[in-house]
């Protein structure tokens, strides 16, 4: 059995429009939420053996509080920036030859499309910093949703 966690970066500044896409970095809420999931993630006692990331900086940044919460290596994969299912779907199959338990670490849509490809359960949008975890009991990449969690779950509006 195979098991993975998609997650959405941490919300993201838009303040300096002279910053690339890829540079963007996290803004207040980002700086709130990416470590406040790690941590319950950890508290449900959820560990991928893994975390491969997208390199841009938001991702990167989201990925480092997962990485150092649940205590995991970090990969970065220039494949998970601006990704299409096909790029998700490498990305896994590769790791999956090495590790039973994977989290990646990307964008939207790619992200959301990705788990509506691979998940029995079709997300309209997955938020920033929201986390799906998808069970695979074979090699066809068709999986059990677990679970949907994201930060407004948890806070209020």
């Amino acid at each position: 059995m195979k098991t993975l966690y998609l997650l959405r970066h941490a919300k993201s500044s838009w303040k300096d429009f002279s910053l690339s896409d890829f540079d963007r970095p996290l803004n207040r809420r980002g700086k709130r939420d990416a470590p406040f999931m790690a941590q319950k993630l950890h508290e449900m006692g959820e560990r991928p053996d893994i975390i491969i990331s997208s390199p841009a900086k938001r991702a990167q940044k989201t990925a480092k509080h997962f990485a150092q919460t649940l205590d995991v290596p970090l990969k970065l994969d220039e494949r998970l920036y601006e990704a299409h299912t096909s790029d998700f779907e490498a990305v896994l199959q590769e790791a999956f030859k090495a590790y039973d338990s994977v989290m990646l670490v990307s964008h939207n849509p790619g992200l959301t499309m990705f788990n509506d490809e691979v998940s029995d359960k079709p997300i309209f949008n997955i938020p920033t910093t929201g986390i799906v975890k998808i069970v695979f009991k074979d090699d066809s990449l068709k999986g059990k949703q677990q679970f949907f969690l994201y930060p407004k779950q948890f806070f209020e509006k």
